[in-house]
Protein backbone atom coordinates (compact mmCIF):
# COMPACT_ATOMS: atom_id res chain seq x y z
CA UNK A 1 0.00 0.00 0.00
CA UNK A 2 1.33 3.40 -0.95
CA UNK A 3 1.86 5.88 1.86
CA UNK A 4 -0.14 9.09 1.80
CA UNK A 5 1.81 11.74 -0.11
CA UNK A 6 0.79 14.52 2.28
CA UNK A 7 2.17 12.50 5.19
CA UNK A 8 5.45 11.97 3.35
CA UNK A 9 5.87 15.73 2.92
CA UNK A 10 4.62 16.43 6.45
CA UNK A 11 1.78 18.76 5.38
CA UNK A 12 -1.99 18.79 5.81
CA UNK A 13 -4.26 17.93 2.91
CA UNK A 14 -5.44 21.55 2.73
CA UNK A 15 -1.87 22.90 2.56
CA UNK A 16 -1.23 25.66 0.04
CA UNK A 17 1.08 25.14 -2.91
CA UNK A 18 3.66 27.38 -1.23
CA UNK A 19 3.51 25.32 1.98
CA UNK A 20 4.04 22.13 -0.02
CA UNK A 21 6.98 23.64 -1.86
CA UNK A 22 8.60 24.94 1.34
CA UNK A 23 8.20 21.60 3.09
CA UNK A 24 9.73 19.79 0.13
CA UNK A 25 12.69 22.15 -0.04
CA UNK A 26 13.44 21.71 3.66
CA UNK A 27 13.18 17.92 3.49
CA UNK A 28 15.16 17.66 0.25
CA UNK A 29 18.03 19.72 1.63
CA UNK A 30 18.22 17.57 4.77
CA UNK A 31 17.87 14.24 2.93
CA UNK A 32 19.84 14.96 -0.24
CA UNK A 33 22.30 12.09 -0.99
CA UNK A 34 25.18 14.55 -1.31
CA UNK A 35 24.68 15.41 2.35
CA UNK A 36 24.19 11.80 3.49
CA UNK A 37 26.68 9.72 1.53
CA UNK A 38 26.52 6.01 2.27
CA UNK A 39 23.16 6.19 4.05
CA UNK A 40 20.69 4.05 2.04
CA UNK A 41 17.76 4.72 4.40
CA UNK A 42 18.09 8.48 3.98
CA UNK A 43 18.48 8.06 0.22
CA UNK A 44 15.25 6.05 0.13
CA UNK A 45 13.47 8.78 2.11
CA UNK A 46 14.80 11.37 -0.35
CA UNK A 47 13.36 9.38 -3.27
CA UNK A 48 9.97 9.15 -1.55
CA UNK A 49 9.92 12.88 -0.80
CA UNK A 50 10.89 13.71 -4.39
CA UNK A 51 8.23 11.37 -5.78
CA UNK A 52 5.59 12.89 -3.49
CA UNK A 53 6.47 16.42 -4.61
CA UNK A 54 6.37 15.33 -8.26
CA UNK A 55 2.62 14.76 -7.75
CA UNK A 56 1.61 17.31 -5.11
CA UNK A 57 3.85 20.03 -6.57
CA UNK A 58 1.87 19.87 -9.81
CA UNK A 59 -1.57 21.47 -9.24
CA UNK A 60 -3.30 19.37 -11.92
CA UNK A 61 -1.78 16.10 -10.66
CA UNK A 62 -2.54 17.05 -7.06
CA UNK A 63 -6.18 17.60 -8.02
CA UNK A 64 -6.32 14.20 -9.71
CA UNK A 65 -4.58 12.51 -6.76
CA UNK A 66 -7.06 14.04 -4.32
CA UNK A 67 -9.89 12.80 -6.53
CA UNK A 68 -8.44 9.27 -6.55
CA UNK A 69 -7.82 9.30 -10.32
CA UNK A 70 -4.08 8.64 -9.97
CA UNK A 71 -2.09 6.81 -7.33
CA UNK A 72 0.85 8.01 -5.26
CA UNK A 73 3.25 7.27 -8.14
CA UNK A 74 1.23 9.40 -10.54
CA UNK A 75 -0.11 6.37 -12.41
CA UNK A 76 -3.73 6.03 -13.54
CA UNK A 77 -5.94 4.08 -11.18
CA UNK A 78 -8.00 1.39 -12.79
CA UNK A 79 -11.28 3.31 -12.52
CA UNK A 80 -9.84 6.45 -14.06
CA UNK A 81 -8.16 4.48 -16.86
CA UNK A 82 -11.35 2.76 -17.99
CA UNK A 83 -13.33 5.97 -17.68
CA UNK A 84 -10.90 7.77 -20.01
CA UNK A 85 -10.19 4.84 -22.33
CA UNK A 86 -13.41 2.87 -22.50
CA UNK A 87 -13.21 -0.28 -24.59
CA UNK A 88 -9.43 -0.74 -24.52
CA UNK A 89 -7.95 -3.92 -23.13
CA UNK A 90 -4.81 -4.45 -21.12
CA UNK A 91 -2.21 -7.16 -21.50
CA UNK A 92 -0.59 -6.77 -18.12
CA UNK A 93 2.79 -6.26 -19.77
CA UNK A 94 5.23 -4.66 -17.40
CA UNK A 95 8.80 -3.45 -17.66
CA UNK A 96 11.39 -2.16 -15.27
CA UNK A 97 13.98 0.62 -15.13
CA UNK A 98 15.26 1.17 -11.62
CA UNK A 99 11.71 0.70 -10.38
CA UNK A 100 10.45 3.64 -12.42
CA UNK A 101 9.66 2.05 -15.80
CA UNK A 102 6.24 0.50 -15.75
CA UNK A 103 3.93 -0.18 -18.64
CA UNK A 104 0.54 -1.36 -19.77
CA UNK A 105 -0.88 -2.01 -23.19
CA UNK A 106 -3.99 -0.59 -24.75
CA UNK A 107 -5.25 2.81 -25.74
CA UNK A 108 -8.53 4.66 -26.20
CA UNK A 109 -10.28 6.04 -29.24
CA UNK A 110 -13.61 7.84 -29.40
CA UNK A 111 -14.20 6.67 -33.01
CA UNK A 112 -15.76 3.25 -32.39
CA UNK A 113 -15.39 2.14 -36.00
CA UNK A 114 -11.64 2.66 -35.71
CA UNK A 115 -11.61 1.05 -32.29
CA UNK A 116 -13.23 -2.17 -33.46
CA UNK A 117 -11.08 -2.13 -36.58
CA UNK A 118 -8.00 -2.05 -34.38
CA UNK A 119 -9.32 -4.76 -32.09
CA UNK A 120 -10.59 -7.23 -34.66
CA UNK A 121 -8.31 -6.42 -37.57
CA UNK A 122 -9.05 -6.18 -41.27
CA UNK A 123 -8.99 -8.45 -44.26
CA UNK A 124 -6.01 -7.74 -46.47
CA UNK A 125 -5.41 -8.74 -50.11
CA UNK A 126 -6.69 -12.23 -50.78
CA UNK A 127 -8.72 -12.18 -47.57
CA UNK A 128 -5.68 -12.48 -45.28
CA UNK A 129 -6.34 -11.34 -41.70
CA UNK A 130 -4.28 -8.26 -40.78
CA UNK A 131 -4.14 -6.34 -37.49
CA UNK A 132 -1.67 -3.73 -36.26
CA UNK A 133 -0.14 -4.53 -32.90
CA UNK A 134 -1.29 -2.63 -29.84
CA UNK A 135 0.71 0.27 -28.42
CA UNK A 136 2.34 -0.29 -25.04
CA UNK A 137 2.50 2.62 -22.61
CA UNK A 138 5.20 3.13 -20.00
CA UNK A 139 6.24 5.66 -17.38
CA UNK A 140 9.90 6.65 -17.05
CA UNK A 141 11.29 8.79 -14.25
CA UNK A 142 14.25 11.03 -15.07
CA UNK A 143 16.17 13.53 -12.96
CA UNK A 144 15.68 17.28 -13.27
CA UNK A 145 19.15 17.86 -14.76
CA UNK A 146 18.69 14.90 -17.11
CA UNK A 147 15.50 16.52 -18.39
CA UNK A 148 16.92 19.99 -19.00
CA UNK A 149 20.25 18.83 -20.43
CA UNK A 150 19.14 15.67 -22.25
CA UNK A 151 20.30 12.15 -21.45
CA UNK A 152 20.34 8.54 -22.54
CA UNK A 153 18.46 5.88 -20.62
CA UNK A 154 18.73 2.10 -20.85
CA UNK A 155 15.33 0.48 -20.51
CA UNK A 156 14.20 -3.12 -20.48
CA UNK A 157 10.97 -4.13 -22.17
CA UNK A 158 8.63 -6.94 -21.08
CA UNK A 159 10.22 -9.33 -23.60
CA UNK A 160 13.58 -8.62 -21.89
CA UNK A 161 14.85 -6.62 -24.85
CA UNK A 162 17.18 -3.85 -23.66
CA UNK A 163 17.35 -0.57 -25.53
CA UNK A 164 19.20 2.72 -25.07
CA UNK A 165 16.85 5.64 -25.72
CA UNK A 166 17.74 9.29 -26.16
CA UNK A 167 15.82 11.82 -24.09
CA UNK A 168 16.13 15.25 -25.77
CA UNK A 169 17.10 18.31 -23.75
CA UNK A 170 14.28 20.46 -22.41
CA UNK A 171 11.60 17.79 -21.92
CA UNK A 172 8.91 18.21 -19.27
CA UNK A 173 6.70 15.93 -17.24
CA UNK A 174 3.91 14.50 -19.38
CA UNK A 175 5.81 14.54 -22.65
CA UNK A 176 5.83 11.20 -24.48
CA UNK A 177 8.57 9.52 -26.49
CA UNK A 178 7.41 7.17 -29.26
CA UNK A 179 9.50 4.14 -30.15
CA UNK A 180 8.31 2.72 -33.44
CA UNK A 181 7.44 -0.97 -33.57
CA UNK A 182 8.37 -1.62 -29.93
CA UNK A 183 4.79 -2.40 -28.91
CA UNK A 184 2.65 -5.49 -29.33
CA UNK A 185 3.14 -7.78 -32.34
CA UNK A 186 0.84 -7.41 -35.32
CA UNK A 187 -1.28 -10.18 -36.76
CA UNK A 188 -0.84 -11.39 -40.31
CA UNK A 189 0.90 -8.62 -42.21
CA UNK A 190 0.04 -6.03 -39.58
CA UNK A 191 2.97 -4.00 -38.30
CA UNK A 192 3.87 -4.02 -34.61
CA UNK A 193 2.52 -1.31 -32.34
CA UNK A 194 4.67 1.38 -30.75
CA UNK A 195 6.05 1.91 -27.27
CA UNK A 196 4.84 5.21 -25.84
CA UNK A 197 7.04 6.35 -22.95
CA UNK A 198 5.57 9.11 -20.79
CA UNK A 199 8.23 11.04 -18.91
CA UNK A 200 8.06 12.10 -15.27
CA UNK A 201 10.67 14.70 -14.32
CA UNK A 202 11.71 14.48 -10.69
CA UNK A 203 12.07 17.79 -8.83
CA UNK A 204 15.45 19.23 -7.84
CA UNK A 205 16.24 20.44 -4.30
CA UNK A 206 17.63 23.77 -5.58
CA UNK A 207 16.47 24.45 -9.13
CA UNK A 208 12.97 25.19 -10.37
CA UNK A 209 11.78 25.66 -13.94
CA UNK A 210 9.77 28.61 -15.22
CA UNK A 211 9.22 28.09 -18.94
CA UNK A 212 12.70 28.14 -20.45
CA UNK A 213 14.15 29.88 -17.39
CA UNK A 214 15.80 28.25 -14.39
CA UNK A 215 15.12 29.84 -11.00
CA UNK A 216 17.35 29.49 -7.96
CA UNK A 217 17.44 31.03 -4.47
CA UNK A 218 20.98 31.81 -3.25
CA UNK A 219 21.73 32.67 0.42
CA UNK A 220 24.20 35.50 1.09
CA UNK A 221 25.64 36.88 4.31
CA UNK A 222 24.95 40.32 5.79
CA UNK A 223 28.44 41.50 4.91
CA UNK A 224 28.11 40.24 1.31
CA UNK A 225 24.84 42.16 0.99
CA UNK A 226 26.28 45.39 2.42
CA UNK A 227 29.75 45.34 0.87
CA UNK A 228 29.07 43.38 -2.31
CA UNK A 229 30.83 40.13 -3.17
CA UNK A 230 31.56 37.53 -5.79
CA UNK A 231 29.89 34.21 -4.97
CA UNK A 232 29.87 30.83 -6.65
CA UNK A 233 26.45 29.52 -7.72
CA UNK A 234 25.36 26.34 -9.51
CA UNK A 235 23.75 26.36 -12.95
CA UNK A 236 22.34 23.49 -14.97
CA UNK A 237 25.64 23.48 -16.89
CA UNK A 238 28.05 23.78 -13.95
CA UNK A 239 29.20 26.34 -11.42
CA UNK A 240 29.79 30.01 -12.22
CA UNK A 241 30.80 33.08 -10.23
CA UNK A 242 28.39 36.01 -10.04
CA UNK A 243 28.76 39.52 -8.63
CA UNK A 244 26.47 40.46 -5.76
CA UNK A 245 26.09 44.26 -5.97
CA UNK A 246 26.92 46.41 -2.98
CA UNK A 247 23.77 47.13 -0.95
CA UNK A 248 21.84 44.09 -2.22
CA UNK A 249 18.49 43.28 -0.62
CA UNK A 250 16.70 39.99 -0.01
CA UNK A 251 14.45 39.26 -2.98
CA UNK A 252 16.70 41.05 -5.47
CA UNK A 253 16.99 39.03 -8.69
CA UNK A 254 20.17 38.59 -10.70
CA UNK A 255 19.89 37.32 -14.28
CA UNK A 256 22.39 35.03 -15.99
CA UNK A 257 21.51 35.31 -19.66
CA UNK A 258 21.61 32.13 -21.72
CA UNK A 259 22.05 29.87 -18.68
CA UNK A 260 18.55 28.44 -18.89
CA UNK A 261 16.95 25.74 -21.03
CA UNK A 262 17.24 25.51 -24.79
CA UNK A 263 13.92 26.00 -26.57
CA UNK A 264 13.71 23.21 -29.15
CA UNK A 265 11.40 25.27 -31.37
CA UNK A 266 13.39 28.50 -31.52
CA UNK A 267 16.87 27.27 -30.62
CA UNK A 268 17.18 30.09 -28.08
CA UNK A 269 18.22 29.59 -24.46
CA UNK A 270 16.36 30.87 -21.43
CA UNK A 271 18.04 32.58 -18.49
CA UNK A 272 18.86 31.63 -14.93
CA UNK A 273 17.17 33.90 -12.41
CA UNK A 274 18.94 34.10 -9.04
CA UNK A 275 16.94 35.41 -6.09
CA UNK A 276 19.16 36.66 -3.28
CA UNK A 277 18.29 35.84 0.32
CA UNK A 278 20.16 37.50 3.19
CA UNK A 279 20.82 34.96 5.94
CA UNK A 280 21.95 36.14 9.37
CA UNK A 281 24.23 34.01 11.56
CA UNK A 282 22.54 31.48 13.81
CA UNK A 283 23.82 33.29 16.91
CA UNK A 284 23.83 37.10 17.10
CA UNK A 285 26.68 38.09 19.45
CA UNK A 286 27.15 41.34 21.34
CA UNK A 287 29.61 42.77 18.82
CA UNK A 288 27.13 42.53 15.97
CA UNK A 289 24.31 43.93 18.11
CA UNK A 290 26.39 46.96 19.17
CA UNK A 291 27.59 47.55 15.62
CA UNK A 292 24.09 47.54 14.19
CA UNK A 293 22.67 49.61 17.06
CA UNK A 294 25.38 52.27 16.69
CA UNK A 295 24.85 52.44 12.94
CA UNK A 296 21.06 52.65 13.34
CA UNK A 297 21.36 55.49 15.85
CA UNK A 298 23.47 57.49 13.42
CA UNK A 299 21.65 56.54 10.22
CA UNK A 300 17.95 55.91 10.95
CA UNK A 301 15.83 54.90 7.99
CA UNK A 302 12.38 53.39 7.45
CA UNK A 303 12.37 50.53 4.92
CA UNK A 304 8.55 50.29 5.05
CA UNK A 305 7.61 53.90 4.28
CA UNK A 306 6.88 53.13 0.64
CA UNK A 307 5.15 49.93 1.73
CA UNK A 308 2.72 51.83 3.94
CA UNK A 309 2.14 54.40 1.24
CA UNK A 310 1.09 51.68 -1.22
CA UNK A 311 -1.02 49.96 1.43
CA UNK A 312 -2.81 53.21 2.24
CA UNK A 313 -2.08 53.06 5.99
Amino acid sequence: MHQDLYAILGVKRNATNDEIRRSYRNLAKDLHPDQNKGDPKTEEKFKKVSAAFAVLGNPEKRKRYDAGEIDSMGNERAGGYYRDHGGAGTSGARGAYNGGFEGFSGGGNNDFSDLFGDLFGKRGPGGAFTMRGMDYRYNLEIGFLEAVNGTKKRVQFPDNETLDISVPAGVETGQTLRLKHKGGPGAGRGEPGDALIELKVMPHPLFDRDGDNITLEVPISLSEAVLGARVEVPTIGGRVTVAVPKGASSGQVLRLRGKGIKNNRTGNYGDQLITLKIVLPANIDGDLERLVQDWTNKHPYDPRSRFRELAGV
